[in-house]
Formats: structure tokens, C-alpha cells, sequence
């Protein structure tokens, strides 16, 4: 198993999971909860394009964690998953050195921050869950079952021959 690897597993996770929410928002009708769930959704964007940026050196060009603009959920599911593929091909390209390197960088709000490469990626991917997390309770709200998007339930459907291994 390469240093590479839990990421690569991670980051098919974060794609499949951010398709399975936004194709759930396309379907929905215009409200007030699916505006909140999209801006939500596009928070999560604007943060990964910030680490994408910390990660490669390239300034992101965010002074705030969301956009003012709105996205259509299908824009957004284009914009979510061209991020999505920079960092399935960074996590299986990544070495365990550079996941060790430490980078120095600026938040939006302004705060300095350094962490780790393998710390910058942990958080790309815990924050995504957290806030997925929150459409689901939003979709809740309005009667809508939210995607089933655990980890698990990911990794069978991606490899449904695991199931026959039990």
C-alpha cells in the first residue's frame, strides 16, 4: 500500500459523494432549503479550490469562503467535479515525503496557518463530510431522503464484489 493510497480512497469517496448530493439538488424545485443547500455545497467547493491552491503553490485568489454568486447545482456538480479529479490524480501521485512537508499559508479570514500536506488533505476531505452532512439535515427538513453516503456504502457499490467475500 503507497503513503497515496487511504487518500486515493478518500478523495473516489469525496467524488461520489459530492455527485450523489448535487444530482439530489438538480432534482429538487427552486426554495429557500435548496438555496441554503447549495450554498453549502458551494462552500465546500470554495474550500477545496483554497487547499488546491495551498497544495500547489498557486495563489487561489478567494478572500472568502463562499462566492457571491449562486451556482446552478448542475455548474456547480461540473466545477465540484473537475476539483474532485485534481485531487484523485494528487493523492495518487503524492509521495509520503511531500505529505510530511509543512506549508505556510494565509485563511480567508485573514489568520495564518501552516499544516502539513497530509493535514491539508485530511481536512479537504473531513470538511467535505461534515458539510454533506448538513445538506442531508436540510433535505430532511423539507421531506427529501438525503444520498446514503457513508464510506462503506460507497466502497461496496464502487466494488460490489465485496459483498461476496462475507
Amino acid at each position: 500500500m503507497t503513503a497515496a493510497s487511504p487518500f486515493s480512497s478518500l478523495f473516489k469517496y469525496q467524488a461520489w459523494a459530492n455527485d450523489a448530493f448535487l444530482q439530489a439538488l438538480d432534482t429538487l424545485h427552486a426554495s429557500d432549503e435548496r438555496h441554503t443547500a447549495i450554498r453549502i455545497m458551494n462552500h465546500c467547493h470554495v474550500v477545496n479550490l483554497m487547499f488546491k491552491g495551498h497544495l500547489s503553490g498557486v495563489p487561489h485568489g478567494f478572500s472568502a469562503n463562499n462566492t457571491l454568486d449562486t451556482p446552478t447545482p448542475q455548474d456547480l456538480r461540473t466545477a465540484m467535479a473537475s476539483v474532485d479529479s485534481w485531487y484523485l490524480n494528487y493523492a495518487a501521485t503524492v509521495t509520503a515525503t511531500e505529505l510530511a512537508e509543512p506549508i505556510t499559508f494565509v485563511f480567508s479570514d485573514g489568520d495564518s496557518g501552516c499544516m502539513t500536506r497530509e493535514e491539508m488533505l485530511l481536512h479537504v476531505a473531513t470538511h467535505g463530510t461534515y458539510h454533506r452532512g448538513e445538506v442531508g439535515r436540510v433535505l430532511k427538513q423539507i421531506k427529501v431522503a438525503p444520498p446514503w453516503d457513508t464510506f462503506a456504502v460507497h466502497l461496496h457499490q464502487a466494488d460490489p464484489s465485496r459483498r461476496l467475500r462475507a
